[in-house]
Formats: C-alpha cells, sequence, structure tokens
C-alpha cells in the first residue's frame, strides 16, 4: 500500500495524462488505454476518506483542464466579472468530480475485497453508469466522457453503433483496470489466467467487429447506388461580439451570401447550411429576408438555417415565447420546416431559478431568453430528411436518437462556438458530434460559425473539416441511410444497465462478504 503523499502524486498523475490524451491537450490517444492505472493504484487507501479524496482530487484537475474555457464564455461573453467567473468554473469541475470521488470508493471496496475477474467487469460498468449519471442529472452535462477522445480513430469506435459512446468508454476502463488487476496483489494462476483470457475475448471481439464494420462502410462510400446530395457549408466567421448589433446585420448577410455563392461554381448544392443564429435577427419581417429570398430562387436551391424565432401566445397580454430556431427557406421563399431547440443551455439560454438568481440575467439578454422545442418530424428537402442539433445538442445522444426514430436519415449540427474563443471545446464538440454519426449511422453534417464545421461519414471518418476563426466554405456529397442500428433500438440501454449491474454486483459482493 502506498503513502498518503504518493497517492495524492499518482491520482495528480492519473489527471495529467488524461489531460495529454484527451483533445487540447497533448492528444495522445493511446494514453487512455493506462491513463488511470495510477489513479486505481492510490484509491487502495487505508480508508474510504483518503479514496474519496483521491478520486476528487484527480476529477477536479482533470475537469478544471477540461472545462477552463467556461471563464472565457461567463468572462468575456457572458460579462461576468473574474471573480463569479472562476468560481462558477471550479464549482462545476467540483461537482463533475464528485462522480469520480464515488467511483474511487467503489473501486477501493472491489480491487481490496473481490477477485480480479469481479474487479475487471464491475469497475467499467460503475464508471459508466456514473457517467449515464452526470448526463441526466440536472438537465446533464455529459462534457467528454472518455471514450470521446478516441474520436479520430475510427477503428476503435466502430462499437458505437451496437453500444454507443458508453461501450467505447467500457473499453478503456477495462483496460486500465486489467492492467490493475494483472500487476495488482494477487499472487494466483488461476484469476490471472481467467483475467487475461477475459481480456483476449473482448479486445479480440471489438477488434474483429470493428475491422468488419469499418470495411463495410468503406465499400459502402463507393456504391453508386446509395441514395446520395450534395450538401454545402458556410462557416461565416461572424465576430461574437459584434453578432447582434443592428448595425451589423446587411454585412452579416452579405458575408453568407457571397461565401455561398462560391459553392455554386461547379457542381450546385441540394441545399446549403448555415450556421446557429447566422441570421442575427428575427426573419418573420425582416426586410433583409427579400434578399436570401432572390438568392435561393435565383439558384433554385434551399437554405437550411439557425436564427432566433418567437410567436405570439397571447396578444392582450402581450406574451410572447422565444426560440433558437433552425428552418428551410424553400427557393419559392417560403418557410419550410422548422425546429425548435429542445434542450437548451443552462445559464446561456435560459437562467434556471431566475428569480432567485437576477444577477445572471445577463448571460442571456444578448439573444433573448428562449423557450425549449420539441423532435417532431425531421426537416424535409427532396431526398433528405434532416435530423437538427443545435450547438449543445450535439452532446447529447439521446436527441439524435430521437431524430432516427422520427425518421431522419441525415443528422445536421447547427452551432456557434464562438462563445468558447481559440480554446479545446470546439474539438471537444466535433469529437462529440462524430459520435453522433457512428451511433446512428448517419452521415452528419456540421456548420459552425467560427469553426470547426465538418463533413462527418457514418463511419466516423471526418471526409473535411474547417479551421477556427476563418471564413470557409464547401459543397460535398453525402450518403442517406434508413437503417436503424442496435444502439437506436436498444444499445441505448446499456449504460442504465451498466450502472444496474455495477450496484447490484457490488451490493451482492459487500454482502456475500459480511456474511463470511
Amino acid at each position: 500500500m502506498i503513502s498518503h503523499k504518493k497517492a495524492i502524486l499518482f491520482s495528480l498523475l492519473s489527471a495529467f495524462l488524461l489531460w495529454l490524451s484527451f483533445p487540447g491537450g497533448g492528444e495522445f490517444w493511446p494514453l487512455l488505454f493506462v491513463a488511470l492505472v495510477p489513479l486505481l493504484f492510490a484509491v487502495q487507501a487505508k480508508t474510504q476518506k483518503r479514496a474519496a479524496l483521491y478520486g476528487v482530487s484527480c476529477g477536479l484537475v482533470h475537469f478544471i483542464l477540461l472545462l477552463y474555457w467556461i471563464v472565457i464564455v461567463l468572462g468575456k461573453y457572458g460579462g461576468l466579472p473574474w471573480f463569479i467567473a472562476v468560481p462558477a468554473l471550479l464549482l462545476l469541475a467540483f461537482c463533475m468530480s464528485v462522480y469520480l470521488g464515488c467511483f474511487a470508493l467503489f473501486a477501493r471496496y472491489l480491487l481490496l475485497s473481490c477477485s480480479p475477474v469481479v474487479c475487471l467487469w464491475l469497475l467499467p460498468s460503475l464508471w459508466v453508469g456514473l457517467d449515464w449519471l452526470r448526463g441526466i442529472l440536472f438537465t446533464g452535462f455529459p462534457w467528454m466522457d472518455l471514450g470521446y477522445a478516441l474520436y479520430r480513430v475510427p477503428l476503435l469506435i466502430q462499437v458505437a453503433d451496437l453500444f454507443g459512446h458508453h461501450g467505447v468508454t467500457f473499453i478503456l476502463i477495462f483496460s486500465n483496470v486489467f492492467v490493475v488487476v494483472l500487476f495488482g496483489r494477487e499472487k494466483s494462476f488461476f484469476p490471472k489466467a481467467v483475467v487475461l483470457l477475459s481480456a483476449l475475448l473482448l479486445v479480440g471481439g471489438v477488434a474483429t467487429y470493428s475491422t468488419l464494420r469499418l470495411k463495410t462502410f468503406d465499400t459502402l462510400a463507393v456504391k453508386k447506388e446509395m441514395p446520395r446530395i450534395v450538401v454545402g457549408v458556410v462557416q461565416g466567421n461572424i465576430d461574437q461580439s459584434k453578432k447582434w448589433s443592428s448595425f451589423r446585420q446587411q454585412a452579416t448577410v452579405n458575408k453568407y451570401l457571397a461565401q455561398t455563392e462560391k459553392l455554386f461554381g461547379s457542381r450546385k448544392p441540394d441545399f446549403v447550411i448555415w450556421p446557429e443564429t447566422a441570421l442575427p435577427f428575427f426573419p418573420h419581417s425582416n426586410p433583409l429576408m427579400a434578399e436570401l429570398r432572390q438568392f435561393t430562387a435565383a439558384h433554385n436551391s434551399a437554405l437550411l438555417t439557425g436564427a432566433p424565432w418567437y410567436e405570439i401566445v397571447d396578444r392582450k397580454e402581450k406574451k410572447v415565447k422565444y426560440y433558437n430556431s433552425a428552418f428551410f427557406l424553400k427557393p419559392d421563399g417560403q418557410f419550410g420546416g422548422k425546429y425548435f431547440k429542445s434542450h437548451l443551455v443552462p445559464f446561456g439560454e435560459y437562467v434556471p431559478l431566475k428569480k432567485f438568481l437576477p444577477f445572471l440575467a445577463p448571460l442571456v439578454e444578448a439573444v433573448g431568453d428562449f423557450s425549449p422545442g420539441k423532435i417532431e418530424s425531421p426537416l424535409l428537402w427532396g431526398q433528405a430528411k434532416a435530423g437538427i442539433l443545435i450547438c449543445f445538442e450535439s452532446v447529447f445522444p439521446e436527441l439524435s436518437r430521437k431524430w432516427v426514430l422520427a425518421g431522419a436519415n441525415i443528422l445536421v449540427n447547427l452551432t456557434n462556438d464562438a462563445w468558447y474563443g481559440k480554446s479545446s471545446a470546439p474539438y471537444h464538440s466535433l469529437a462529440m458530434a462524430v459520435f453522433r454519426a457512428v451511433e446512428a449511422r448517419r452521415s452528419l453534417v456540421r456548420s459552425a460559425n467560427t469553426g470547426i464545421s465538418a463533413f462527418i461519414e457514418p463511419s466516423g471518418r471526418i471526409k473535411e473539416q474547417s479551421g477556427l476563426f476563418e471564413p470557409w466554405s464547401m459543397a460535398k456529397e453525402v450518403v442517406l441511410l434508413e437503417n436503424r442500428t442496435f444502439w437506436v433500438r436498444y444499445g441505448y440501454l446499456f449504460a442504465p444497465i451498466c450502472l444496474i449491474i455495477g450496484l447490484c454486483g457490488t451490493s451482492l459482493t459487500w454482502f456475500r462478504n459480511t456474511q463470511r
């Protein structure tokens, strides 16, 4: 058993290794398979309190390094002073690290009192279950679970169409636990032989499946009989600090139209995508809409764009609801299907308990205090049935699943990541979007105001991507798929089942040990 000082250093070492493996750190992804090994040795402490301390310490450092961009969002664009923005980051990082502290408690008990085989399967289940809880409690904040850091390695993430990104996370935790139990306290041969056999079966099965699935989609990519459309993406790179100025609206529209015009040089897109709130005005009666209607009519092509929207609920009492919307503008000048963002960003698009937190109101004053919409039917244009994920919604796998169940054959992510500045957050957003494509096996097209815009294949391969804070436009052919993956039908239950198995397995083990 290592000393208290070494255990603290080990827990901090795990946080540092995670940072090196994540986008925005070193992005050296092989470290993910061993990054938690120091922490797992550290949590085998003398007391439960120390084990929890090591877990929370690791989590606090990890999430501060992961979420430092919160200070940019709250300070630079939210208008809050640093002495509020920095404590907000620390509070969020601490809340996230509590889950890691809980995992450390379970890990200590299992590693000290159970067989290596039990640890090998229960610890990954507990980690994934706690990740799932973090993604649903208090509106959820499942930002960059471990599996997401493998977004640039298509060969390792194909299992996501079975068990989602949680399945990839399970394999990573399994790998870390495998190292610990293989070189841990257990000295007898038979348990370690079972551990090795378990690892070979899991890794071999996943490797075989991933290889076959990747080959399938590589073959699919060259099949001409598959339905396809050409989609254009425009990244306007509009300065967030000037975006909502009424004096800049004409310049913003002109910039988007000029960049869109370039896409019609060689091959006409079936439709063009502009980012979240690309139109910094209400489109109902704004005179600038005339220019957009003329453009779509001249090119006989539709425009899918984001804009704020309002609906009058009660004229007498002057009640109005505001939405963060996406809609098609058709060549005939009419509005096509609309979608109102259903999962709003707390403290960004609305303030929970606003009456009790009035000092946070400036966060939503710039664009309005929005109401949530609902996922009903995909937005239709030609062969495309588009499921829309606006900004933060790409973080939640359940939303893309709902779109597929509603009939979507393509996913479109409209976002404005300018809020994050030149931080790691835009790379995180891209990483999570990759997994939405693989889980649902849908082409995903991403249009971001300042980047990163991208074309993502159903296999998770990033076909094209933009840089950050630069104007960019591109048109690409994308495949339209209709099938529903195992994850869409059943595999989305993998994470909650892991939580149940982890808790029940740990409880049963504890009961048996106390009986003995």
